[in-house]
This record gives C-alpha cells, structure tokens and sequence, in this order.
C-alpha cells in the first residue's frame, strides 16, 4: 500500500484516480480548493490547499510516497510543482516521486509534429494543451524528482472501466476506427499501475484503445 496525494482529487481525472487508488487498497490524501463534495470516505483524507501557495501544498503533501497531480496546466503551472525549489511545495516535502495527468497536445503525430501544431486544432483547448506542453519540458529538465507524466488520447472522455487499453510513448494512440480516445476510468488504471509498478521513470507515456 502506498500514500498518494493527489492534487485536483475532485475533477474527472482526479476522482478516478481517487477511486482507483481505493480499490487497490491504497491511503489517499485528496487534496483541491474544495474537497467537499468527497464527504467522509475510508481511507481518505481530504485537504483543502490553494496549490499556488508553496508552504500549504508542503504542508499536505509531505510524508507520501507519491504525489499525483491531475490540477489544469494553466491555473497550476510546473513552478507551483517542480521548481525553482523556493517555489515548489512538492520538493520542500521531500516527495520523490511526481505522476502527472498530462494533455494529449504534446504527443507526436507520424509525421513527428505535435499534435498542438495541427491544423484545426481547437482554439479553445490550445492556451491549456501549450501549458501542458512547457510543464512537460519543464520536467524533462528537472533534476531531482522522479517524474513521470501520462498523456490521454485526444478524446478524454467519461465511459466505462474496461481495463482494456494500449499502451504507446511519445506518438498519439488511434483505434483501428480512427478515433484517439481514453476513458478517465480507464487512464486511471493506467496511472495507478506506474504507481505499483514503475516503468516509465523521468518518462512520458500515453494510453488509448
């Protein structure tokens, strides 16, 4: 059993993964600006914290073992999380170890441009889909933490927990259909098993069907 924190527990990545960790057995600590919603839960202890203020984000993660952090790049940019130090409540804990939900914008077309840079990508998700793209070079730049960032398919979609998923690198997932797609219940699967079994270390990965 391992204690997780999870930042942005009540968002639909979060709560997922909020439920995942559950059903596994593990001790979470659900961390937004407002946990009400949780209610009382065993093996759950919810915290109220403004991610943007580097000693209550200390305060409530320190002594985990791995910090999950599913917060939208643009309001929780990676200075709030990894650095510099002075401003990164995540490092002042000591947490070792980092998962982040990441944004399917950063991924890889077969041509190897981003997906961000293609045509037609929706104007309204590309303020969000470019913050997450510099939180994951930013990453890629750190030297301490054990970081390890998971990208959905393009569609990341309420649905069903099947289990069934493909797992890819740096180049985005499509079905035989054509369709890019990830249920949250489904990439939770896929976040909580790097939680108990890491392999993609200072890393990014993607999931899809």
């Amino acid at each position: 059993m391992s204690k997780i924190a999870i930042i942005g527990a009540t968002g639909r990545a979060g709560s997922q993964l909020l439920e995942e960790a559950l059903r596994r057995g593990h001790s979470v600590t659900a961390i937004a600006r407002d946990t009400s919603k949780i209610g009382a839960r065993a093996g759950v202890v919810s915290k109220n914290v403004d991610v943007l203020d580097a000693a209550a984000l200390q305060d409530a993660v320190v002594g985990h073992d791995v910090v999950i952090t599913a917060a939208h790049f643009a309001t929780v940019p990676a200075s709030a999380i990894v650095g510099p130090v002075k401003q990164a409540g995540v490092k002042q804990a000591g947490v070792k170890r980092l998962l982040v939900v990441g944004g399917a914008g950063s991924l890889l077309l077969p041509d190897d441009t981003r997906v961000i840079d293609s045509a037609g990508f929706p104007a309204e998700y590309k303020a969000e889909a470019s913050a997450g793209a510099a939180f994951l070079e930013a990453l890629r730049q750190e030297q301490d933490l054990d970081w390890t960032f998971l990208s959905p398919s393009a569609e990341f979609v309420e649905g069903e927990r099947t289990g069934s998923f493909r797992v890819g690198e740096d180049h985005l997932l499509v079905s035989a259909e054509g369709r890019s797609w990830i249920t949250f219940a489904d990439y939770a699967i896929a976040l909580i098993d790097e939680v108990e079994t890491p392999k993609h270390s200072r890393q990014r990965f993607t999931v899809g069907y």
